[in-house]
């Protein structure tokens, strides 16, 4: 439920701004009863106040035998009435239901006993020691009320006196659940990200460790830096290629050209000891000199590869279909494929949209792709060539054989210039480092994979064209 830093730390403030809420209408509640007891022991004073006078003319006209003090004394007792009668909940409250009935039977007994004295004569023993009983017993009733009562209220005090206590105490639970919270889910990992960030910038790629029950933001940010970091090591390995790429294209660009000349003489003496001297070479020096020339012939395959790896010029990206393409670059090396003895299919996904590159470049990388399966696939093989949409609006050209598959070692040097599994004088190593580097110039990508199933299947992967872009015709490579 708790699973983000945002929705604990709102959880924490809710929970403690309820509880204060709540202990701040705790404290109106006792001040509003600490109100209404304070009014209440004021009035239970007066009613002490009220049996205190009409105790006071009782002793008055049982030592002077004043009449007019024992018809005042009635006076106050009726007005002591008057305010047990207003008092009847908070009396029963205090000191029960019995005692309070017994208070009003004190209470009736005490009249009876006060107006039964005579009005000018000496009251007799019993009856004044019966005046004396009713009184006290309702003097020591009202004083244990309010004693009660005083005892309440200083009760209710108390216990407001512990509420600031009490907020103090939400208030220091709050800053240490708080800063507990930042210092486990924001502090820490952020420490550890920074300190991760520093291993990236020392070129360690590993990724920040992960709990995967936590949800929250701070995970959420570790996860995104891992795809970061994984992102960075994977574009610093292409812009590492790409340097590589870059130093060898100018270094073989400078070896082509220096092997050109050499290699067009040769060819050229070759051709005229054919054309001038043929009639004085015997058998054995036309197949010597044939070997020549054909030596002279691979050495100028190599160079033109070496070009073509080395250069540098962008032709005009112009929209192309797709389905051209592919087709155009399967018919230039059916006869290989053919000859072989490799069954061929093309399959090609309908309303693929356009896409812009050099015509002659793209054949260039599908054929060397082609080339390498013919090589790779055994007589009665398959060699197929798809054609789909792929990811963010690419268009896909996948060159599947039924070869032994590319193992994970070769895999990771296969598009570097040179490297070869053939044997000596079977290829260059120039053809699979040539598509790549021309499928890197049109903003594409190239991926190996070896499937379960056997085979490995090249797959190059290019930008569509522009919305706007013409829909292109059919090639003239296509219609032938």
């Amino acid at each position: 439920m708790l699973r983000t830093i945002r929705s604990k730390m709102l959880f924490v403030f809710a929970a403690s701004l309820f509880t204060m809420l709540g202990l701040a209408a705790l404290h109106l509640g006792s001040l509003s009863a600490l109100r209404e007891r304070y009014l209440v022991s004021e009035r239970i004073e007066d009613l002490l106040n009220d049996i205190l006078e009409v105790r006071r003319f009782e002793k008055n006209y049982l030592l002077y035998h004043d009449t007019a003090s024992l018809r005042e004394g009635l006076d106050y007792l009726d007005a002591v009435d008057r305010l047990a009668g207003g008092l009847t909940g908070s009396m029963e409250r205090e000191l029960g239901d019995a005692a309070y009935r017994e208070f009003l039977a004190d209470l009736a007994a005490y009249r009876l006993a006060l107006s039964r004295l005579p009005a000018g004569g000496r009251p007799g023993a019993e009856e004044t020691e019966a005046v004396r009983a009713r009184g006290k017993a309702l003097t020591d009733y009202a004083t244990g009320l309010l004693s009660s009562k005083r005892h309440r209220i200083h009760e209710t005090i108390r216990q407001s006196l512990a509420v600031p206590f009490a907020f103090a105490g939400i208030f220091l639970a709050v800053t240490i659940a708080v800063v507990a919270l930042v210092s486990t889910r924001v502090l820490r990992p952020l420490a550890l990200l920074r300190e991760t960030t520093r291993r990236v910038g020392a070129g360690d790629f590993r990724p920040v460790p992960l709990r995967p029950d936590l949800t929250d933001e701070i995970s959420g940010l570790m996860g995104a830096f891992n795809l970061m970091a994984h992102q960075i090591e994977a574009n610093q390995e292409h812009l590492l290629q790409a340097r590589k790429m870059a130093a060898l294209g100018t270094f073989t660009a400078g070896v082509a050209h220096e092997l050109n000349n050499p290699i067009n003489n040769i060819t050229l003496t070759v051709d005229a000891l054919l054309e001038d001297h043929a009639d004085y070479l015997d058998d054995d020096g036309r197949e010597l000199v044939a070997d020549i020339a054909g030596q002279a012939d691979r050495a100028a395959d190599i160079v033109r590869n070496l070009l073509d790896f080395s250069r540098t010029e962008r032709p005009p990206l112009l929209p192309l279909a797709a389905r051209d393409v592919a087709a155009s670059s399967l018919a230039l090396v059916r006869n290989q494929l053919l000859g072989a003895g490799l069954a061929v299919a093309m399959q090609v996904q309908e309303d693929l949209p356009p896409i812009r590159g050099d015509l002659r470049s793209l054949q260039q990388v599908l054929v060397n792709i082609l080339l390498n399966a013919v090589q790779a696939t055994p007589r009665g093989g398959r060699v197929t060539l798809s054609v789909a949409a792929g990811e963010n609006g690419e268009t896909c050209f996948a060159v599947a054989d039924s070869g032994p598959g590319v193992s994970p070692e070769v895999r990771q040097h296969m598009f570097e210039p040179f490297y070869t599994t053939k044997g000596v004088g079977k290829g260059t190593g120039l053809g699979l480092a040539v598509a790549y580097s021309l499928t890197r110039r049109h903003g594409g990508r190239i991926e190996v994979e070896s499937p379960e199933t056997g085979g490995a299947v090249f797959t190059v992967c290019l930008p569509a064209a522009l919305a706007e872009s013409p829909a292109p015709g059919p090639s003239p490579e296509a219609r032938t």
